[in-house]
């Protein structure tokens, strides 16, 4: 039925006094953090929840944690000083980072953009696209743009057809990924069409979002299968999240399940230090034992590069265990450009 997926969003849990009708809450509490931060749960999603606090819960029922957290920044890889034009960031010579959407299926409590993503200062204005792809037009060095958000599988299929289609009349224009958590939260977004739009515009990648062995579905399973079966290459990044899966069973199960579903476990991230998301924070120490763990004991394909994205635009930094030693909790990585950069735990 034409529609059916935002009508089925439409449908989505978006206010405190509805999770409260299954679970005890402080109400009063959860409400104060939907003020500052947005609220949205999708009834695929919220079915996953088997009780409070849980790994489903804990991403995406607001914590009045996040109110609480005045140590971190609410932009600390310096995207808006990135941005050379509204939307669009520069971070590595040869690709850049599109955002073309703000809103998202669900809006997970550990965002990278909490900042802005589902918020009013947030909103995308479209008009800012012909400034986006101008922008790439005159930089041949940029050969892979990576639409994100937001989610941009929330547009609909005629703005999302669109995008693709320009970005394909540009030569110099290599590949296109798209980094989305619909077939983890959303996966009835997934269609048929979607997938022959996408298929249409080759190479796409696109890069989902498992956290947790809860999420990979029947649902989520088909969903991906019908992108794979488009020929999209996918990938999944995962959080690195404390009371979610900081412990290498859940990594490897976790792994291992995506492998069945034709998507390679790309990157495992340490948190980024973004306001509102402390309480999520593991030590590094605890990524580089989950990675130690994982070796020899899952198969390669399974295994991911466990990365920080360093303040201030510095990039992403692989760990390995073994090798990445700290000093009194202090680590000096070593950036793409050759710089030593000191990160304490």
């Amino acid at each position: 039925m034409k529609n059916s997926w935002q009508a089925s969003l439409r449908d989505s849990i978006v206010s405190a006094d509805e999770l409260a009708e299954k679970f005890k809450l402080d109400l009063a509490a959860m409400t104060a953090v939907t003020v500052r931060y947005p609220f949205r749960i999708t009834r695929h999603y919220f079915n996953l929840i088997k009780e409070k606090g849980d790994p489903v819960w804990l991403q995406a029922v607001p914590d009045a944690r996040e109110l609480h957290d005045s140590g971190q920044l609410a932009d600390p890889l310096n995207e808006n000083g990135l941005s050379p034009v509204p939307g669009l960031i520069h971070r590595y010579p040869d690709r850049v980072v599109w955002l073309v959407a703000n809103s998202c299926a669900v809006y997970c409590r550990f965002c990278m953009r909490k900042r802005q993503v589902g918020c009013k200062n947030g909103e995308i204005d479209t008009a800012n696209f012909a400034g986006a792809l101008h922008y790439i037009r005159g930089n041949p060095a940029i050969r892979d743009v990576i639409l994100s958000g937001g989610d941009p599988l929330l547009l609909d299929d005629t703005a999302l057809e669109d995008i693709l289609a320009a970005l394909r009349q540009i030569p110099h224009v290599e590949i296109i990924r798209i980094g989305t958590r619909i077939p983890v939260t959303f996966p009835e977004r997934i269609t048929a069409s979607l997938c022959n739009i996408i298929k249409r515009h080759h190479p796409v990648y696109i890069n989902t979002h498992f956290n947790h062995p809860l999420e990979v579905t029947t649902e989520s399973r088909s969903a991906c299968a019908m992108l794979a079966d488009a020929g999209i290459q996918l990938g999944n990044q995962t959080v690195l999240l404390a009371g979610v899966n900081d412990n290498p069973a859940v990594i490897a199960e976790l792994f291992r399940k995506l492998l069945t579903i034709r998507v390679k476990p790309y990157y495992l991230h340490q948190m980024d230090l973004v306001k509102g998301t402390a309480h999520f924070r593991t030590r590094v120490k605890t990524g580089l034992e989950i990675m130690e763990a994982l070796r020899g004991n899952i198969s390669g394909l399974a295994v991911p590069y466990y990365v920080i994205d360093l303040a201030e635009g510095k990039g992403k930094v692989p760990l390995l265990p073994g090798q990445s030693k700290a000093n009194n909790g202090v680590y000096t990585l070593r950036t793409y450009t050759g710089e030593l950069v000191e990160y304490k735990d």
